[in-house]
């Protein structure tokens, strides 16, 4: 018994091994990097999951590096790209709400896109998407070059932001009124006052990813009609 047990996992392992292509690696380093973060990804834990030999990756994939770039792209690929349909604000919205919703699913990939070159396919039309939406309505390259990357500096650092606070947002209130006595009115008077809002439950103290955006968006529609 023992013995056609270990020949059905080599049976299996064989198998597995001529299935394994290039986008199943990155579809799995995208499911482990979801669960455990990216941190942890590496070669070996890639191979154990695929049922292979981490060497045997290689035949797939150039480098760990190569897999970075891979799930990064395919990440890319996922967010909505604005249309040219003549209500660019629209469609920037669509554009950086679509972005945040994939952002949170995949929490490893915000720092990954703002630190490498991310110059894959999927990032390619992304980006000149996003360049062909402003300069379209009007704006200058130059322009839509300060424009697109002010849209996605703050929504990269809300995202951020949203996935490393260290509360929840049902907690507010009582943490708010821990923190209560460090703040003391006499020192820190608006702070203190702020504070009070979120604990009498005047103010919840959440953040929308809209607020910020409609003010760049009106902000850069001023821009626009000046140029």
């Amino acid at each position: 018994m023992a013995k056609k047990s270990k020949a059905n996992r080599e049976k299996a392992g064989k198998k597995r091994k001529v299935s394994l292509s290039k986008e199943t690696v990155l579809q799995t380093a995208i499911q482990f990097a979801n669960q455990h973060g990216i941190e942890s990804l590496s070669m070996r834990k890639l191979g154990e999951l695929l049922g292979v030999e981490a060497m045997s990756l290689y035949n797939h994939v150039s480098s760990k590096d190569a897999i970075l770039d891979g799930i990064v792209d395919i990440v890319a690929g996922e967010i909505e790209l604005p249309v040219l349909d003549g209500d660019w604000k629209r469609s920037m919205r669509r554009r950086a709400v679509s972005a945040h919703t994939v952002l949170m699913r995949h929490p490893w990939a915000t720092m990954l896109i703002v630190s490498r070159p991310n110059v894959g396919p999927a990032m390619l039309r992304y980006v000149d998407a996003t360049i062909g939406c402003l300069v379209e309505a009007g704006f200058s390259y130059a322009m839509a070059d300060h424009a697109w990357n002010a849209i996605d500096s703050y929504v990269y650092g809300f995202t951020l932001q949203k996935l490393n606070f260290p509360f929840q947002p049902d907690e507010y209130a009582e943490v708010a009124k821990a923190y209560l006595p460090q703040i003391p009115v006499e020192e820190y008077p608006y702070l203190n006052g702020m504070s009070q809002e979120v604990i009498s439950g005047h103010h919840d103290g959440l953040h929308e990813l809209q607020f910020g955006l409609d003010l760049i968006l009106d902000g850069l529609e001023r821009l626009q009609r000046r140029q």
